[in-house]
Order: C-alpha cells, then sequence, then structure tokens
C-alpha cells in the first residue's frame, strides 16, 4: 500500500504542483483546502505524513498543527509536519518548529527537495 500524504493547501496552484509530484512517485494524497478541513481528515483518516501551508483562510497553520498534536487521535502527536509555506522571513522556520512542526520547507517548491524530504519523512530515514 502506498503512503498517504495529507496535504493541507487553499492555493489551486500549489495543491495541483504536489498532487503532480506526489502521485508520480506512487503516494495517496488527501487534499484539504482549510485549516478546520485538515484536522478533520487528520482525525478521521490514517496519514503518514501532513504537509502543511501557514496561511489558511481560517485558521492558520500554527493554530492547526498546535490542534493535531493535541488531538486526542494519539497517532497525531507523532506523525510527521511539514511546514511548506510562502512565509520566508527571519523567524518563520522557528515559529513552525516551535508550533509542532518537524520541518520547514520554503515556497515555491523545490520539487527534488520535497520527494526528498516526504521519502525520509514516511519511510523513518531521518
Amino acid at each position: 500500500m502506498s503512503p498517504t500524504v495529507l496535504y493541507i493547501e487553499d492555493h489551486p496552484d500549489n495543491m495541483t504542483l504536489v498532487r503532480r509530484i506526489l502521485q508520480s512517485e506512487s503516494y495517496t494524497l488527501i487534499e484539504a483546502k482549510t485549516g478546520f478541513q485538515g484536522i478533520l481528515f487528520a482525525e478521521n483518516q490514517n496519514v503518514d505524513l501532513i504537509l502543511l501551508d501557514i496561511n489558511l483562510p481560517d485558521i492558520d497553520g500554527y493554530e492547526v498543527v498546535r490542534r493535531l498534536r493535541k488531538s486526542e487521535k494519539t497517532a497525531l502527536a507523532r506523525i510527521p509536519i511539514v511546514a511548506v509555506t510562502a512565509n520566508a522571513m527571519k523567524g518563520d522556520a522557528q515559529k513552525a518548529l516551535e508550533a509542532g512542526c518537524d520541518l520547514y520547507m520554503s515556497k515555491p517548491i523545490n520539487i527534488q527537495e520535497l520527494l526528498e524530504k516526504v521519502g525520509k519523512l514516511v519511510y523513518k530515514e531521518v
């Protein structure tokens, strides 16, 4: 069975790009367009990794990751979460990590870097 990745992203172009990248490598992708939808999907489906945009239309990614880490679904405390964001100012990476993300990636997305990081996290090679 292929690994399942949840991508919480409101921008359709970013979603399309990540969908194409991950599906080309046989990952299963679950798509959420809002923070609340992403939390719901994470709590109700089995995922191996979460890619998380920080700038979402309802609640920001920092709040999403905090809620996921405190979820009653205890597995979410251990699921790798990668912040994938256009926020690239000094301190943004640290803020994402302090909120509970495992890694930080800035946009625009580097395809090779995304595949390497996803692969390492999904297959526990970190």
